[in-house]
């Protein structure tokens, strides 16, 4: 059996990642009119999904390294959600300026509720797959994120 070379490889990685922004893409819009009427976009319940999920209060910038997004975007978005009453800021024992974020009772709703309404819509979207096919897709992008983050942290110039 012939095995693919690295152009014919990289070409179906390449058709894969376009793929995978038009997934991100509808995912976002899906998430969005999902979780509207809670005060929430798909940013925000990301974010809302990171506080609710880490084991302990994290400040922003580590809820942000675990996320793999911007400090500065998810400062912006814990900051709406503050203002929102959706999440508080705790004294972090650890730094005095870097405080602690909380889920309020009220976020702990919402975040319930979003979840709620996700997990039906996950089934739908599951739905034909088998277990093994979505976990190889799932090592697969985990393999890639963790290739593009040593990529950056090697090479921070390759990425310019």
């Amino acid at each position: 059996m012939k095995r693919p070379d690295d152009a014919s490889r990289g070409a179906a990685l390449t058709d894969l990642v376009l793929d995978l922004f038009r997934l991100n893409s509808l995912l976002l819009i899906t998430g969005d009119r999902l979780v509207a009427d809670l005060g929430l976009t798909s940013a925000r319940w990301q974010v809302l999904g990171a506080i609710a999920q880490a084991d302990r209060p994290q400040p922003v910038a580590w809820l942000a390294r675990d996320m793999g997004a911007n400090r500065q975007n998810v400062q912006r978005i814990v900051n709406d959600l503050h203002a929102d009453g959706i999440v508080d800021f705790a004294a972090n024992p650890h730094h005095r300026r870097a405080k602690l974020v909380i889920l309020t009772e009220r976020g702990r709703k919402i975040y319930d509720e979003a979840v709620g309404r996700w997990t039906p819509l996950a089934r739908d979207l599951a739905a034909g797959l088998s277990g093994v096919e979505i976990e190889a897709a799932q090592r697969l992008m985990k393999t890639l994120r963790e290739r593009l983050e040593g990529l950056s942290e090697d090479k921070p110039d390759a990425l310019v």
